[in-house]
């Protein structure tokens, strides 16, 4: 029988994500391995490359520093135990870093981790469940963490724009941070670019106006993702049909694009309940935070007009049960997608404009 504090440790291991960023800036020297995964691709790369500055300084090193992908790994696994057990000649802690990781390397990785080396394993894996072998060894281990990347949701983007904004001494009033937390994309690294694009921009400046903003601010999937929302929520169903293909080409996530659609449908209901106190539809959108991005003001003022408050909370409904849905084991998340997008646009398309 497992005693109450053998039980706390191993929950220890299960790192959440607000723990996430300050595990990986100092990893215990308790912790011989640390799976990092999840979703965000980018948020992966970034929380691998902190832990191995953290421990081993330049992420180049060559002496304290080895890397491998899974594929290299394919012919000979027991590579990770020698590299793990090699003691460092410069004295620091050394770095094994595994890209690509899946649950086809546990064994090596479990038996890597017994030895209790000096190195630091770092295994990158992608969107592990929780019946993955990979993912349980390191939350059952009392020598090894799981670090779960999920992505972004609004309040990590905002945390993460102001960060951003204070690192380089640049104000922005809290709209035009709500307006950019809510145009960047949900992967970290994408995230990251966009900021850095904006920081380039404002050189000289101080404050960040919503004009600059709307001047920088847009990735590729974010834009995929607009074009999409506007398509199902107007009722244009060959424009959706075009965009969705888009999107499935640059591998956006279905869960993004319900997500979004969410979110803009949850603005509509907001700008259709001003309207109902008796605002004009102007001043109803006015009143949004963050504001309405001005080259969808009117696409959006028009969706105004035409959904009546009952059908929004009959579409909000339906894209939260199509997230759970994509969420079931071995769901066709994007054919789920596709199909409550496509009736979302016909019930626009049935709407009568008020």
């Amino acid at each position: 029988m497992v005693d109450t504090e053998t039980k706390r440790q191993r929950q220890k291991m299960k790192v959440s994500a607000n723990q996430a960023d300050a595990f990986v800036s100092a990893v215990p020297g308790t912790i011989f391995a640390i799976l990092i995964y999840g979703p965000d691709l980018g948020l992966i790369r970034e929380r691998a490359v902190t832990a191995l500055t953290s421990v081993a300084g330049a992420p180049s090193d060559p002496f304290n520093v080895v890397e491998f992908t899974q594929t290299a790994l394919r012919d000979d696994p027991s590579r990770i135990t020698d590299e793990a057990s090699t003691i460092s000649i410069t004295g620091s802690r050394r770095v094994i870093r595994i890209r690509e990781a899946t649950d086809t390397i546990t064994d090596a990785v479990s038996h890597a981790i017994s030895v209790k080396g000096d190195a630091l394993i770092i295994v990158e894996g992608g969107e592990l469940s929780p019946r993955s072998k990979l993912r349980a060894l390191f939350e059952k281990s009392d020598h090894a963490a799981a670090i779960p990347c999920y992505l972004d949701d609004e309040k990590g983007l905002t945390a993460l724009v102001r960060e951003t904004l204070l690192e380089e001494n640049l104000s922005a009033s809290p709209d035009v941070i709500l307006w950019i937390a809510s145009n960047l994309g949900v992967d970290r690294m994408v995230s990251r670019m966009e900021l850095e694009k904006l920081k380039l921009y404002m050189a000289g400046n101080k404050t960040v106006t919503l004009e600059d903003a709307q001047s920088i601010i847009g990735d590729a999937a974010a834009l995929t993702i607009d074009d999409v929302i506007y398509a199902a929520a107007g009722g244009d169903l060959p424009g959706l049909a075009i965009s969705l293909s888009r999107a499935h080409l640059e591998d956006v996530s279905s869960i993004s694009i319900l997500r979004s659609t969410n979110r803009h449908f949850t603005r509509l209901e907001q700008a259709c309940a001003y309207v109902t106190k008796g605002l004009s539809t102007d001043q109803a959108i006015k009143k949004l935070r963050p504001p309405i991005f001005f080259r969808r003001e009117e696409a959006f003022r028009h969706q105004v007009k035409k959904w009546r408050p009952e059908l929004l909370i009959r579409a909000r409904d339906s894209l939260i049960h199509a997230e759970i849905e994509c969420k079931k084991n071995n769901a066709p998340a994007s054919d789920i997608c596709d199909r409550v997008l496509m009736r979302l646009a016909v019930m626009a398309g049935a709407t009568i404009v008020r």
